[in-house]
């Protein structure tokens, strides 16, 4: 009788395409995959520690496997495990970590599954995640992250990432069009490209430290891949967002309107900071672009509130700059502490209620940019990916630039596009619809 998996992860959208890989990996030893709230043999718990959140989560997701299965052998893997091995070890019920490069080979780490009395730690220094493993996953039916680039050179004050992931390195050109070609194989109708700083794509191809191949080629070449409905950019650096790329996305019948670009902070004195590798006004200028050559595009920001030495008026600076911005939606993110960085050193800390306080006011800020580009969709024709999953009734899916629709359940609408006009916004802040024509 076979063993019994289950995975649970953390963090982005990359952590989600490598959870994939390493599942694969357990299914050709033999592992029958089940889901997290099952019983299984291990359970492997992929973390992440880009927020204080996340490693807090882990104790009670430990938790959780040991309530379904107090015999279980239970394994860490990801950023959190590389950066505190020990501490996830000596949490009760862990009996394995595994570092940034151990984590793809944990079969192999396995003993016959009985608990250990400590946890076991195999963890590497991080110089020596130099080497590049490929991975893509099914984020469901529709849809498929596709890592295309791992590890940051950049040397931002409050991120733990390079310490977590070592230096930017690439997957092959050949290798990403292959997989591209696998996914688009198994009727998966979106690619969404993911990384840690994917507009560094090329670097680190072939072990090589300079630029094998640019982004702006990755996106010609997938664009030429036959069976791929959509692809869609993750996160990417203003500053490595060339005119050409925004260019070539605007003429391509398979690249989408919707690009979601890190700020961080509308003031330059907080990005200096941060050491950032912009100003204020490239990103201005890389939102002009995009509106200019696309105007239906949407555009998503990252942004941190409470970052040391963030005064009240350089905030006000930051809530200002995004509400004349012609942006979409922000992702707001409440600074918190890392250790090993030099943000944790710096002055002018900011009191952690001043900070919710601060975020409570961009997700305000935030919700009303949705609704005022919802609102600036309505009457547009529009192609809608229908997704899975049955919510309270209804079917939910995601226009080419990002509107996020709903209509009442109807199974032979997943994972199918369809023509459609948006025509009002519920009350819930998503978007009806009429079908154009109905093929489903």
């Amino acid at each position: 009788m076979s063993k019994k998996v289950a995975f649970y992860t953390l963090g982005c959208k990359l952590n989600f395409s490598e959870t994939s890989t390493i599942a694969r990996n357990f299914s050709s030893e033999g592992f029958e995959r089940v889901d997290f709230k099952e019983h299984a043999d291990i359970y492997v718990i992929n973390t992440c520690s880009v927020t204080e959140n996340a490693d807090k989560r882990f104790k009670s997701i430990v938790k959780q496997a040991q309530k379904v299965n107090p015999e279980a052998f239970v394994a860490a893997v990801g950023c959190y495990a590389q950066l505190k091995p020990q501490e996830l070890a000596d949490v009760d019920g862990v009996d394995l970590v595994l570092g940034a490069t151990e984590k793809f080979n944990i079969t192999s780490y396995l003993n016959d599954l009985t608990k250990n009395d400590m946890g076991e730690v195999h963890s590497c220094e991080i110089q020596d995640a130099d080497f590049y493993v490929g991975s893509y996953s099914f984020g469901d039916r529709t849809r498929a992250f596709l890592k295309v680039q791992d590890g940051c050179d950049y040397k931002c004050t409050y991120c733990t990432i390079p310490l977590a992931r070592g230096i930017s390195r690439s997957d092959t050109l050949e290798n990403v069009l292959q997989n591209a070609k696998e996914i688009s194989e198994k009727n998966i109708k979106e690619i969404v490209l993911t990384g840690v700083n994917i507009g560094d794509y090329g670097k680190g191809e072939f072990g090589n430290k300079k630029h094998k191949h640019t982004f702006y080629e990755l996106v010609k070449a997938l664009d030429q891949v036959d069976g791929i409905e959509r692809l869609r950019i993750s996160s990417i650096e203003p500053n490595l967002l060339k005119n050409e790329t925004i260019e070539f996305v605007s003429e391509s019948d398979s690249f989408v309107p919707h690009f979601h670009i890190p700020l961080q902070s509308g003031s330059n004195d907080i990005l200096k900071l941060m050491r950032r590798r912009y100003m204020k006004e490239l990103y201005v200028d890389r939102v002009s672009k995009i509106k200019n050559t696309m105007p239906h595009a949407c555009i998503g920001v990252d942004v941190i509130v409470g970052f040391p030495g963030e005064t009240d008026d350089l905030f006000l600076e930051t809530y200002n700059f995004l509400n004349e911005l012609d942006i979409s939606y922000l992702h707001v993110f409440t600074y918190s502490e890392r250790d090993n960085t030099v943000a944790a050193s710096l002055e002018g800390v900011i009191p952690k209620n001043k900070r919710a306080k601060r975020s409570k006011m961009l997700r305000g800020l935030s919700a009303k940019k949705r609704r005022a580009f919802y609102e600036n969709q309505l009457g547009s024709h529009r192609t809608v990916l229908f997704e899975g999953e049955n919510k309270e009734g209804y079917i939910h899916g995601f226009t080419e630039n990002y509107v996020k629709v709903k209509s009442p359940w109807n199974p032979e609408l997943v994972n199918t596009l369809q023509d459609v006009e948006l025509t009002k916004i519920d009350d819930d802040g998503l978007v009806r619809f009429e079908f154009l024509n109905v093929s489903a």
